[in-house]
C-alpha cells in the first residue's frame, strides 16, 4: 500500500493547492504530514473512523486503472462536531473531494484542510471553522465565593462552566522573547536557549524533541497524563470541583485521556523524598494546598518521568518540584503562574504564566484519548 505521493498526483489528475492553511491540532501535525506537499484527492469513501485524538476517513482513489485506498487524517471528533459536522456526515459510498498535505512517509495518508461533496462542490468540511475555540460571553462579573468568603475556582452555584483558552499553550521563562505555535513548536529552533535555564543534557534533548516535531509526544502516543503545567495548556479546557467536607479539589483534565489530579486541602504537610508505586504512578505528583488570602497556593511534587510537563517537549526529572498560584480575579478570567524547580534537569528556579477564560453553561467536551492511527 505504499507509494510515492509526488509520482501519485498526476496519475490521479487532481492538481495542486493554494498554501495549506494553518494548523492547529492536538499534536504537531508537521510530525507526519509536510505542509510544503499540499495536495487534492478524490474519491468514494469506503469507512469513516469516528474516534480520538483524530477522525480518519477513508476512500477509494482510481489511479489508471488501480484503486488504492488512503487514510484521510482530520480534527477530533470534538472540533468536528463544532463545525456542524457529525459521524453521519460521511457515508461509504460518497464521492468527496480531500484538500490537504501529504504524509512525509510517502504513505496513502494526508491530513484534510478541507473535505467537498464532489458533486455539486458542497464543503462539509473546514479546518477553520472546525478547530474554533470556546470564548467567554458576557462582561466579567465579580468572583464568585463561598460563604466563608474565598473564590470559588469552579461554577457559582446552580451553574456549569469550566476553563479554557489559556493565553499561552507552551512553557517558556518569564521574560523571555521565543516565538512558538500553539503546540509549543519554536518559530526559530535558535531559540531554543532562551526557553529555560537548561543543564545541557535537557537542552539538547529538548532541541531533539523539537526537530522532530514533536512525534513522541506520550500523551498522544500512549494516552500518558498530561502531568503539570501542560493540563492548564490543554485545547479542551480544565474544571475544578471543590469537596468541601473532604477538604480536596479535584482538577479534571478535559484533554488527554479526560483523567484528574487531587490536591489535598487538610492542612498536610508536603513530605520530602515520594515515590509512586503500581498503583499510583504520580503523573500529577503529590499536591497539598492553602489559600494565601485570594490566591490558591499548591505545592506539588513526587511526579515520575514518563510523561511531558509541558506543550513543546520540556525534560523534566523525578526532582520536579511545583509551586502553583492561581487566582480568579473576576467571573471570567483564571489567573495562572508556576515556579519550577527541578535542579535534575535546569541551573536555576524559573517561572512562568498565563490566563485561561471561563466557558459558561457548558461542560468539558467529551474527549477520550484513543489508538486510532492506521
Amino acid at each position: 500500500m505504499k507509494s510515492g505521493i509526488c509520482g501519485l498526483l498526476p496519475a490521479v489528475g487532481l492538481g495542486v493547492l493554494l498554501a495549506a492553511a494553518p494548523l492547529v491540532a492536538h499534536h504537531a501535525i508537521q510530525a507526519k504530514f509536510d505542509d510544503k506537499k499540499p495536495m487534492t484527492l478524490k474519491g468514494l469513501v469506503t469507512k469513516v473512523d469516528w474516534l480520538n485524538p483524530h477522525v480518519h476517513v477513508f476512500m477509494n482513489v482510481q489511479d489508471g486503472n488501480t484503486v488504492n485506498n488512503w487514510a484521510i487524517e482530520l480534527e477530533s471528533p470534538v472540533d468536528l462536531q463544532k463545525s456542524g459536522w457529525n459521524r453521519d456526515s460521511l457515508k461509504p459510498g460518497d464521492a468527496i473531494t480531500v484538500q490537504g498535505i501529504a504524509a512525509k512517509d510517502g504513505s496513502r495518508q494526508a491530513w484534510g484542510n478541507s473535505v467537498s461533496m464532489t458533486s455539486g462542490g458542497k464543503k462539509i468540511l473546514n479546518l477553520t471553522a472546525a478547530v474554533s475555540r470556546p470564548r467567554p460571553s458576557g462582561a466579567a462579573q465579580p468572583t464568585p465565593r463561598w460563604p466563608d468568603g474565598k473564590a470559588r475556582l469552579g461554577p457559582p452555584p446552580g451553574q456549569t462552566g469550566y476553563w479554557a483558552s489559556p493565553s499561552a499553550t507552551w512553557l517558556v521563562q518569564s521574560g523571555a522573547n521565543v516565538q512558538a505555535d500553539a503546540n509549543g513548536l519554536l518559530k526559530n529552533i535558535a531559540d531554543v536557549d532562551k526557553v529555560a535555564p537548561f543543564q545541557r543534557w535537557a537542552r539538547d534533548l529538548y532541541e531533539l524533541r523539537q526537530r522532530n516535531f514533536l512525534k513522541d509526544d506520550p500523551m498522544f502516543l500512549y494516552c500518558m497524563p498530561p502531568g503539570g503545567p501542560r493540563q492548564f495548556q490543554l485545547p479542551y479546557g480544565m474544571q475544578f470541583v471543590e469537596d468541601h467536607s473532604r477538604q480536596r479539589i479535584f482538577v479534571f483534565i478535559g484533554s488527554g485521556n479526560h483523567n484528574y489530579r487531587i490536591i489535598y486541602t487538610d492542612g498536610r504537610a508536603q513530605q520530602g523524598q515520594i515515590r509512586g508505586d503500581a498503583d499510583n504512578p504520580l503523573y500529577y505528583g503529590r499536591a497539598v494546598g492553602k489559600w494565601e488570602g485570594d490566591t490558591f497556593v499548591v505545592d506539588t511534587k513526587g511526579f515520575n518521568e514518563k510523561f511531558w510537563f509541558s506543550n513543546g517537549g520540556l525534560p523534566h526529572t523525578e526532582q520536579l518540584h511545583l509551586i502553583e498560584r492561581i487566582s480568579r480575579p473576576d467571573l471570567n478570567t483564571l489567573k495562572y503562574e508556576v515556579t519550577i524547580d527541578d535542579p535534575g534537569a535546569y541551573t536555576k528556579t524559573w517561572s512562568a504564566g498565563w490566563n485561561l477564560q471561563w466557558v459558561a453553561g457548558e461542560e468539558l467536551p467529551p474527549y477520550f484519548c484513543q489508538d486510532n492511527r492506521p
